[in-house]
């Protein structure tokens, strides 16, 4: 992958952010009631239901994905595709836990495929 940019208008990544913060952040405090014991995983499943998580990470993918297919080549999507498609799945064999980044501790977790093609693709 190179260092070159990609334009995404300012709208749509601010709606992005502040999805992406609203469960940075409330996760958080689950993991936190969690570990206190005031929480369990009815709460979090409750959590990723009433907020409607999925359709607004899917929404969020959509943006990315879209900018990217727009700006990039085929062969560049074809590349970022097959990055996606090593990710961590949950119901997989592959799915045992996240994989870490060694340098920084960081867990990094990739969604499902993002190919038009995908059959794990959501659209909003």
């Amino acid at each position: 992958m190179s260092s070159r940019e990609i334009r995404i208008p300012l709208d749509e990544i601010v709606a992005v952010l502040q999805d992406l913060n609203e469960f940075v952040v409330s996760l958080d405090r689950l993991g936190s009631r969690q570990a206190s014991g005031t929480a369990d995983e009815y709460t979090v499943g409750t959590f990723i239901a009433d907020w409607d998580v999925a359709r607004r990470l899917a929404r969020a993918r959509r943006i990315i994905s879209v900018a990217l297919d727009a700006q990039l080549s085929e062969e560049d999507n074809a590349e970022i595709d097959a990055l996606c498609d090593q990710g961590h799945f949950y119901g997989t064999d592959r799915a045992i836990g996240p994989s870490i980044d060694q340098s920084s501790g960081d867990s990094k977790h990739i969604g499902p495929d993002r190919s038009r093609q995908g059959s794990a693709r959501l659209e909003t």
